[in-house]
This record gives C-alpha cells, sequence and structure tokens, in this order.
C-alpha cells in the first residue's frame, strides 16, 4: 500500500485519528464542567445524568442512522463537516440558562459527533490493509486521547474564566481541524449489492448481538464512571482542577489500553482478549470506590486501560462478519452500543441520589462481568459473509 507513515499505516489513518483526536475532546465536555453546571443551573444529580443520556444518544444513537447514510452518500462530507458542527456547537454550553437549553446545545453537538464517526471508522478500515487491529486501535486511540485531554484542557480554563467564556475554547479546535481534515481522501461507496442493511446482518445476527450486549454493558461502566467521578472526587475535597486532572489519567490510560488491545487480538485472537480483558477489570473498579482519591484514581486508571482495551476489537471483530457496508456495522457497535449503555447514567445517577456516588459505582463496577459472559459466546475467529450469508474470508 502506497502512502505508508508511523507504524506502517497509511497516512490518511493518521489524520482520522488526529480528526478523532479533536471531535473526541469537545463530546467530552460536559462532565468536567457538572461541577460548574450543577449549582449554575440547579440541577440535581438525576437531571444531570438524563441530560448525559440525551447527549450520548445524540452523539450515539444516531450514528446507526449516520452509518447507513455514509454507505450510500458523500461520506466524505459527513467526516469533514460533522467534526465542525461538534466543535462549534458545544463550546456555547457554558451560555446554556436553562437544563432545556443545555440540552439543546449538548444534543445539536452531539449530532455532529455522530455524523463523523461512522463514515471516519469506515474510512480506517478499508485503508489499513492487513493490520486492521493495529489501524482501529490507533483510529479509537486518538478519541480516546481526545476524551482524556477535554478535562485538562476545558475545565480549568472555564473554572478560572467563568462559563460565560465557554465560547472561546472553540478556537483551538477549529485551528487544529483546518489542519486534521485537509486532503481527506474519498471513500468509496460499496456497489449496492454489498451495502448493509439491518436485514443482511441476520446471517451473522448471533456474534453480532453478542458483541452488541457487550459493548452496551462496558459503555455502562465506563460511563458511569466517567459522569460521576468529578462530582465524587469534589465532593471529597478535591478542586475542579484536581478532579479533571483524575478523570483525565482515567481516559489517558482508557486510550493506551485501547492501543494495546487490537494489536494484542491480531496475535491471539479477538474473543479471549475481550473476555479476560473485561473480567480482570473488575478488581480494580470494584476496589476504587472504597479509596481515598489517589487510590482511587490509580485503581480507575488501570480498570479503564483493561476496559477500553476491547473497544477497537470489537469493531473490527464486527465488521469481519459482513462485506461491504463497514460504516453501517461500525454505527451500530459504536454508536447504537454506546447510546444504549449511556442509557443506564439516569439510574446511576437516581441511585446516587438516594444511596451516594460512591455505593452506586462500588455495584457498577460488576457490570463487566455480565459482559465477559456475553463474549464468551462469541466464536474464536470470524469470517467475512456475503449478504447471502456465505463465508468469503476468514478472520487473520
Amino acid at each position: 500500500m502506497k502512502d505508508r507513515g508511523w507504524l506502517g499505516l497509511h497516512t490518511s489513518i493518521w489524520k482520522i485519528a488526529s480528526t478523532h483526536v479533536v471531535v473526541d475532546a469537545y463530546t467530552n465536555i460536559y462532565a468536567p464542567l457538572l461541577p460548574l453546571l450543577i449549582p449554575h443551573l440547579n440541577l440535581s444529580l438525576a437531571t444531570a445524568g438524563t441530560l448525559a443520556m440525551c447527549f450520548q444518544l445524540a452523539n450515539s444513537v444516531s450514528q446507526l442512522g449516520f452509518g447507513a447514510l455514509a454507505d450510500r452518500w458523500r461520506p466524505r462530507l459527513l467526516v469533514m463537516t460533522g467534526p465542525l458542527l461538534a466543535v462549534v456547537v458545544l463550546s456555547f454550553v457554558g451560555l446554556a440558562t436553562t437544563p432545556l437549553m443545555l440540552g439543546v446545545i449538548l444534543v445539536l453537538g452531539g449530532l455532529g459527533g455522530a455524523a463523523f464517526h461512522p463514515a471516519a471508522a469506515a474510512l480506517v478500515y478499508r485503508l489499513a490493509d492487513h493490520r486492521k487491529g493495529l489501524a482501529m486501535s490507533a483510529h479509537l486511540s486518538g478519541g480516546s486521547l481526545g476524551f482524556a485531554a477535554a478535562p485538562l484542557l476545558f475545565a480549568p480554563f472555564i473554572a478560572y474564566m467563568g462559563l460565560r467564556w465557554s465560547p472561546l475554547i472553540m478556537i483551538p479546535g477549529l485551528i487544529a481541524l483546518a489542519w486534521t481534515l485537509r486532503q481527506v481522501p474519498p471513500l468509496t461507496l460499496p456497489a449496492a449489492h454489498e451495502r448493509s442493511t439491518l436485514a443482511s446482518l441476520r446471517p451473522a445476527a448471533v456474534p453480532l448481538a453478542l458483541l452488541y450486549f457487550t459493548i452496551v454493558l462496558r459503555t455502562a461502566t465506563t460511563y458511569g464512571f466517567m459522569t460521576f467521578t468529578p462530582t465524587l472526587l469534589t465532593q471529597q475535597g478535591y478542586t475542579i482542577a484536581e478532579a479533571s486532572g483524575a478523570v483525565s489519567l482515567y481516559l489517558f490510560a482508557s486510550g493506551i489500553g485501547g492501543f494495546i488491545g487490537g494489536p494484542l487480538s491480531d496475535r491471539v485472537g479477538p474473543r479471549r482478549v475481550i473476555v479476560w480483558s473485561l473480567v480482570a477489570a473488575v478488581p480494580f473498579m470494584a476496589l476504587a470506590p472504597h479509596l481515598p482519591p489517589l487510590g482511587f484514581t490509580a485503581m480507575l486508571a488501570i480498570g479503564g486501560l483493561l476496559l477500553q482495551s476491547t473497544l477497537p476489537i470489537s469493531i473490527t471483530f464486527a465488521q469481519t462478519f459482513v462485506t461491504g457496508g463497514a460504516a453501517t456495522v461500525s454505527s451500530l457497535m459504536m454508536g447504537f452500543a454506546w447510546g444504549m449503555g449511556s442509557l443506564t447514567v439516569p439510574l446511576v445517577g437516581m441511585g446516587a441520589d438516594r444511596f451516594g456516588i460512591r455505593p452506586t459505582l462500588a455495584i457498577v463496577a460488576f457490570v463487566p462481568l455480565l459482559a465477559a459472559a456475553f463474549a464468551a459466546g462469541l466464536p474464536q475467529t470470524g469470517a467475512v459473509r456475503s449478504e447471502t450469508g456465505t463465508p468469503v474470508a476468514p478472520l487473520p
């Protein structure tokens, strides 16, 4: 393959991964600002969780529609306009004067992120040649690192300047996109007979369903901790900047896990890595809420690394079961599954209102065991299938 860059991957993969850094940084603006937004808008924890759910529905569940669109119409346009919408709209989050206004900003900005993700994942998959695990790890780790950077970049600035200055944070994002979106390669649409529809996924329904529920449960754990960790730590005496730094460490470790998981699955097989990573994460996540802030942060970082290592594997594994329409399959496993996982955040918020954040998160920590039970039913290897269900090629 021509135009190889670092680690032998196509240079455009690194451009798309860099765009992913920007998109996911801005789509993680809400949780780090909750310690400021809760008193400013007089939000209960349950309301804060409901707003997080609405945002994730827009940012994640709608990816299923954008994925189908990307397989049929101008995916390059989605890759370029989605990030711009997310960066600009979400920068106005500090100007919200009511919970409804905040919800509108989160939903519109979330739709921008949703437009980007399926088309970008399909582009990376098609450019990856035989190193699909590594390529998807690089791409998804870019998003994880952007997620990790957001609390460090945005929360201290807005805490110092005030919520009304939040529109200024769009400036670095727009500058970054001016570089990362240059020369985005065209994405060839699959032939009409290769385009995936929900009906065409039926031959692989069982493994796709197992992967889907695995991702939903993993996401429920991740978002439960990510949303309420800043509030828990500030209740224990951390400043907003310190709490944001702790969340960033958790997310940075998660990004490293995502980068490790893909290449590891190329060597030992996806099912094995998924199951054991989920099981291994539980002791660290369960212990974290019972520790003081420093120990909590350390255990959470290790648990996040293990949980996130399963993400790129799940996406590339799912793509091996259906030929054509990689954007549709990616959106099902990323956006739709992530969005369904986010539906549990209001439940976590209600539990936190009634029992406290610490005991509620201690229960959430055991959810990955259920995810591992679903993953244990997966085949050892996948096979790309035609729309008729005929195996075309085994998973390498």
